[in-house]
Parts: C-alpha cells; sequence; structure tokens
C-alpha cells in the first residue's frame, strides 16, 4: 500500500511540473505576442494621423504592415488570463482559508470573519503544517484559491491570495483592520452572494489585481442586499463590506457588517506561494515610495 501511495504521489507531482511547464510556455508566448501587438499598434496609429513611422519600426515596417492587413481584429483578445481563470463564473470558487503558525486570538477571530465574508469558504488549523503540504492540500481537494493571513504583535498586517493551481500570487500587507464586534450596530451576517464593486483601478496591474479578488466571489443574484466592495486610493484599497434596505423608491438605509481594514499591494508572482523561483510579476521597490504621482493600480 505505500509503494502505491507512493507512486501515486510521484505521479501527481510530475502532472503538476508538466502543467507548470506548459502554464510557463504560455506565458512566454504572450509576452512575445503582445510586444509584436504593440508594434503594430503603433505602426497602424502612424499610419492612421499620416505620421512618420517611428524610427524603431521603420526597419520591419513592410512586414508588419503586410501582417496588419490579415490580422483578424478579435484575435488577440484571448490571453494567459483567460486561462488562469477559464472556469470563473461556471463553476463557483472554492477557498482555503488558514493563518500563519501559532495565531493569536485576534488572528483566529480575524480569520473566522473572512471566512464569512466569502462563499464557499473553508477554514483550516495550520498547526505545523508547511507551506507546500498547504498548497499540496489546496490542490489535492480541489480548491480554487488559497488565502494565508499573517499577523505582527497580534495585529492581522498580511494576506495572500493564490489562485490554484500555477497561480498567480498576490502579497498584501494590512492596515487598520477593525474586526466585527468592533463595529457598532452591525446586523447579522447573510449567506447571500455579495455584489461586487471595483473602483479606480485603472492601470493593466490594477485590473490584474482587481480580476484576482473579484473571482474569490462566485456570482450573485440580481436581488441579492449584500455588498463587497473594494475602492483604490492612491493605491491603498479599502475593503468594505455592508448590507442595504431599501426604505421607498429614493431612499436606501446602508449598514456596515464588516471586517475592514485597508490593503496595499507589494507583490504579484507568477505562481504559488511555496515555489521560490517563480518569476515575479510585479514587485513594490524601494523608490516607488517616493513617487507620489506614480499610481501603479
Amino acid at each position: 500500500l505505500l509503494c502505491i501511495a507512493h507512486l501515486g504521489l510521484g505521479a501527481m507531482q510530475r502532472r503538476d511540473v508538466r502543467l507548470r511547464r506548459e502554464y510557463l510556455y504560455r506565458k512566454s508566448l504572450e509576452a512575445k505576442e503582445q510586444a509584436l501587438l504593440t508594434r503594430k499598434r503603433q505602426l497602424k496609429e502612424a499610419l492612421d494621423s499620416d505620421k512618420p513611422i517611428p524610427t524603431e519600426l521603420r526597419k520591419d515596417a513592410h512586414e508588419l504592415k503586410r501582417d496588419l492587413a490579415l490580422d483578424d481584429p478579435d484575435e488577440h483578445k484571448s490571453n494567459v488570463l483567460d486561462d488562469e481563470y477559464a472556469s470563473a463564473g461556471v463553476t463557483d470558487p472554492r477557498i482555503l482559508i488558514t493563518t500563519s503558525h501559532d495565531p493569536s486570538s485576534k488572528l483566529t477571530q480575524f480569520l473566522k470573519e473572512l471566512r464569512l465574508v466569502f462563499p464557499n469558504c473553508h477554514r483550516m488549523n495550520r498547526g505545523g503544517t508547511s507551506m507546500k503540504e498547504l498548497v499540496d492540500v489546496t490542490k489535492g481537494e480541489g480548491f480554487t484559491d488559497l488565502m494565508i493571513v499573517h499577523e505582527t504583535r497580534g495585529k492581522p498586517d498580511g494576506l495572500i491570495v493564490s489562485h490554484m493551481p500555477n497561480g498567480p500570487t498576490a502579497y498584501f500587507n494590512l492596515s487598520n483592520t477593525i474586526l466585527r464586534h468592533d463595529i457598532e450596530g452591525t446586523v447579522n451576517m447573510p449567506e447571500v452572494f455579495p455584489h461586487l464593486i471595483f473602483e479606480n483601478f485603472s492601470t493593466p496591474l490594477g485590473k490584474r489585481v482587481s480580476t484576482v479578488l473579484k473571482h474569490l466571489f462566485p456570482v450573485c443574484r440580481a436581488d441579492s442586499t449584500r455588498v463587497v466592495s473594494c475602492v483604490n486610493r492612491e493605491d491603498y484599497v479599502s475593503f468594505r463590506h455592508h448590507v442595504y434596505k431599501k426604505q421607498s423608491h429614493n431612499t436606501v438605509d446602508l449598514l456596515e457588517l464588516g471586517p475592514r481594514f485597508e490593503m496595499k499591494l507589494y507583490q504579484v508572482k507568477l505562481g504559488t506561494p511555496e515555489q521560490a523561483e517563480a518569476e515575479n510579476e510585479w514587485v513594490l521597490r524601494p523608490y516607488m515610495n517616493t513617487a507620489k504621482k506614480r499610481k501603479v493600480l
């Protein structure tokens, strides 16, 4: 029996390696395709506006112009991001949520409240489980996403959101975390799927982050009275959770459910958390903190 189990585990690991290689290969092809598409778009804009062709395109202008005439306008709309979230909207996401090792009572309470926020979310006591074992459990049990909450001196200050089986993985700093029992006038948490509001995610990275976050929630019904909002203000994402009640045709009461916190993105990785060799899609650098006019989201 041990030999059979060992063979089964080896086959699963080889399958994961093969899928990972296929994903990275598709990602590299997408980068080349996007670079070529950008060159074609620059050439088309120059031709349409009767401007001189940019210097860096003059050498390949004839070939690009020929390819541009043969291109299908809808050809480049699909990319690797569609493969990562191919089942979004078709099947509901299943989330495994846990903490860092030896969590405090406040972090445990925060974890319980997050489990109520996200539908189809299952809480796991971390114990001595390593990161690799945690990811293997997530993949083996058919979860679509893994969320890990961290703390410093009893205050929740970190959140990892990883999409299975190949990523991406987004890393956030948390600040100004307020739990449900610290908010006055909270009501019982409804179990209906929430409406989603994502505001001011205008850059490609911002759209990437909103994609990671919104696919943690299943599609809601039109009559749902629960709302989850993520509002970007100067690269800090404010997470709010409300329920509304319509009093009349022009009056709505809005009640906060909690929890409430701010998120600051500092890394997006093309892989799962245990993969130290995974490529970084984006990393917050020290010099970016001084560039006040540069907004990454």
